[in-house]
């Protein structure tokens, strides 16, 4: 049933991707100068804008009718291999490599129609994500355009280390290829042993986290010299560093050392700020993730007892820390951690922040043109301009006015291909 649902949904819209040469949008969001326009007409030519005319005519373009246009979004923060329940930390010893690929190709398909047609992924098991990367890539599997990080790296112990809470004949020693370091000789290992993996960038896990089987959420994991070792290699592989961290230390070393983005920042002190201002770093908020462990940490048995105090602890405060680093001038770039809360629900990141005190148009800039700034691809993504990769989502109504309207993604176009469509449901 499900593969004639998607065989009948490809056969309505295999005619739109002969004749979608021309999208005409009755508004389009101009992200760079945050307004609105009316009356657009974008003419695509091989998965790319060829030009962008306002005041236009329709003429015989796909109408998107009572419809706002505006880039494909971007989430810097996900993992699309898996998807947290109360069944996860079993599952762990349950499920194989095959289970993981399966789920990511669902997960990836709600993320592709909920409008973001880029994400970051910050950590998998088995190497999945990249799998699903080129997948994608070879139109085998639908998602969105993917940068992956692999496995994550961490210290013995640390919040990535996949031993953790293993009894002990079953944990072995976990050593770089399995992303577990401990010195600067295994850290330039473990950043080679991704490149020939086949990630795009490294994700480091700086402190401690919540939902690692591990007492502490915020203590620093790595020495000085292990992360200068792998920011070195990960430079000589034009490799960027994406650092998870809440704990305050573990921030500074982190950002001293240079790494391009931290995720979460949960404890970020008046010291933290300026570091981020000096080095030029990009915070990652996530906050959606914050309310999802902390609404979780009030179920009886829904995390491990050693998770619970943290997700109960951290999980409150990363709006709070969000909005005092939006007021104090940190750059910032949209991420949800999806994979936490449930693939689909990014946008609910957009109301979060807005809340906290962010303007809508400087939240859709952080999910468009600061992410491809970020990934080196400004002369890519980001923006509806002639030059540009054709992804265009459009939703009903206003999203300056209301934000939350980008939960309602009725039209997704990616590399100039129709995914969803109003006239197709």
């Amino acid at each position: 049933m499900v593969v004639m649902r998607r065989l009948l949904l490809l056969t309505l819209l295999l005619p739109s991707l002969a004749s979608a040469e021309t999208l005409f949008c009755e508004s389009m969001l101009d992200v760079r100068r945050g307004r609105l326009v009316d009356q657009v007409l974008v003419t695509i030519d091989a998965g790319r804008i060829a030009s962008v005319e306002v005041g236009a005519e329709a003429g015989d373009a796909r109408v998107l009718e009572g419809l706002t246009c505006l880039p494909g979004l971007t989430d810097m923060h996900t993992h699309l291999t898996a998807e947290f329940g109360p069944r996860t930390y079993l599952e762990r010893f349950q499920l194989n490599p095959a289970d993981y690929a399966f789920r990511s190709a669902v997960y990836a398909e709600r993320t592709l129609m909920a409008g973001f047609t880029t994400v970051r992924d910050l950590g998998d098991s088995y190497n999945v994500s990249i799998a699903l990367k080129q997948a994608i890539a070879q139109g085998l599997v639908t998602g969105p355009r993917i940068f992956t990080a692999g496995k994550s790296l961490a210290t013995t112990g640390g919040h990535a280390d996949p031993t953790n809470g293993m009894r002990a004949d079953l944990q072995g020693d976990a050593g770089p290829k399995q992303g577990v370091i401990n010195g600067p000789a295994d850290a330039r290992k473990a950043v080679r042993q991704r490149y020939k993996d086949g990630a795009d960038l490294i994700k480091i896990t700086a402190t401690g986290g919540v939902l690692s089987v591990a007492s502490s959420g915020q203590n620093a994991q790595f020495s000085d010299e292990e992360l200068a070792a792998i920011i070195e290699t990960a430079k000589d592989y034009g490799f960027h560093v994406a650092a998870h961290a809440h704990g305050t230390e573990g921030m500074k070393r982190a950002i001293r050392a240079g790494v391009t983005t931290i995720e979460h920042g949960t404890y970020m002190d008046d010291e933290t700020i300026d570091l981020f201002k000096r080095y030029g770093a990009w915070y990652v908020p996530t906050i959606i993730a914050g309310k999802w462990v902390e609404d979780k940490a009030r179920v009886d048995g829904f995390f491990p007892e050693v998770v619970r105090p943290k997700a109960a602890a951290i999980g409150p405060l990363i709006q709070d820390t969000f909005g005092r680093a939006y007021k104090a001038g940190v750059k910032i770039v949209f991420g949800t951690d999806s994979g936490v809360s449930a693939h689909g629900d990014n946008a609910w990141e957009f109301v979060y922040m807005v809340a906290a005190g962010m303007p809508p148009a400087e939240a859709i800039r952080s999910a468009t043109l600061s992410p491809a700034i970020v990934l080196g691809r400004e002369d890519q993504q980001g923006a509806i301009e002639a030059g540009l990769v054709a992804d265009i989502i459009a939703v009903p109504g206003n999203p300056l006015e209301d934000v939350g309207l980008l939960r309602d993604v009725r039209f997704v176009m990616k590399d100039g291909v129709i995914y969803k469509s109003p006239d197709a449901s």
